[in-house]
Parts: structure tokens; sequence; C-alpha cells
């Protein structure tokens, strides 16, 4: 028998020594992508501490694909919500408005309709709809973020569709 079945990932030697031989490749390797403003560091102990939470599922072969692409999935996930906050930031808000008080008491029900909705969603549902309809990303570009087919991608899209319109009779 090989080597390898002997050994596991969950024994803390092997996972110390993979540590040591792939953090600050993995660091650099994010520092050159994304730069230091995402703290690629940080993004580094995430994908180690998910490794650990998965090491008796990925064999120690597959381990240093394991780690950089979970951290770069990090990394990508860490720059969307980035791009959200800042275009966030950017819009001015209203300092005055012809609508009637009704239509805002309206306004904010529905948008707390909304938000409860969204938040009944299931994770993957939810996270497929937001990069689709809040990010304005395409089912491919989707699919390539969480790597996963893009039919997946379409039938959450489309599930969490048919879930908010079934919550919200508005829609």
């Amino acid at each position: 028998m090989s080597k390898q079945l002997h050994e596991h990932i969950c024994e803390e030697r092997l996972f110390s020594s993979l540590f040591e031989k792939h953090s600050k490749n993995l660091h650099d390797f994010l520092f050159y992508k994304f730069g230091s403003y995402l703290n690629p560091r940080d993004k580094v102990q995430e994908a180690f501490i998910k490794l650990w939470e998965n090491c008796a599922n990925v064999t120690p072969d597959k381990a240093k694909s394991f780690l950089f692409t979970t951290a770069n999935n990090l990394m990508l996930n860490e720059y969307a919500h980035h791009k959200v906050v800042l275009r966030h930031q950017q819009s001015t808000p209203k300092s005055h408005t012809n609508e009637s008080p009704e239509f805002i008491m309206q306004e904010k029900e529905y948008q707390k309709k909304l938000e409860t909705a969204i938040a009944n969603l299931s994770k993957a549902q939810r996270v497929a709809f937001l990069l689709n309809r809040v990010e304005g990303k395409r089912f491919k570009e989707i699919a390539e973020l969480l790597d996963i087919s893009t039919k997946a991608v379409e039938k959450r899209i489309y599930g969490a569709l048919k879930k908010l319109r079934e919550d919200i009779d508005e829609l």
C-alpha cells in the first residue's frame, strides 16, 4: 500500500507540514493577484481552517489544490463584497422627495417583505440570486465563482425567484 493511504491530513503533524510548505506561497499568490487591501494573510488562515474542517475529505495529494482554490474563492467573495460596499457608498441619498407618506410607508413595508423573503431562501439560492440581481453577474460568471455548473446556477436562481413569488404576493 502507498504511504498516502496511511497518512491523513487530520493528523496534526501532516497538517503542520502542509502549513509550513504552502502558507507562504499561498499568501504570495493572493497578494500578487489581489494586493494587500483585501488582507490575503487572513484568507490564507481561513483556507487552512477550511482544510482542517474538511481534512477527512481531502487527500494529501489534493491539499494544495484545495487550499489555493478555497483561498482564491474567499478573495473573490471579499472583492465582490467590497464592490457592493463601494457602490452603496458612492450613491447619494435623496434629500427630498415628492412621494406621499403613504407611498413611502408602502415602499418600506415592501422592502421589509423582500428582505425577509430573501433571508428565507436557502444559502445557495440567496448567493446565486444576489450575485445575479444585485451584482449583475451572468450565470457563467457565477458558475465559475461558485465552482458549479451553469445549469446549477440557473436552477438556484429560478428556484429563488419561484420562492420569492410565493412569499411576496406583489411580485
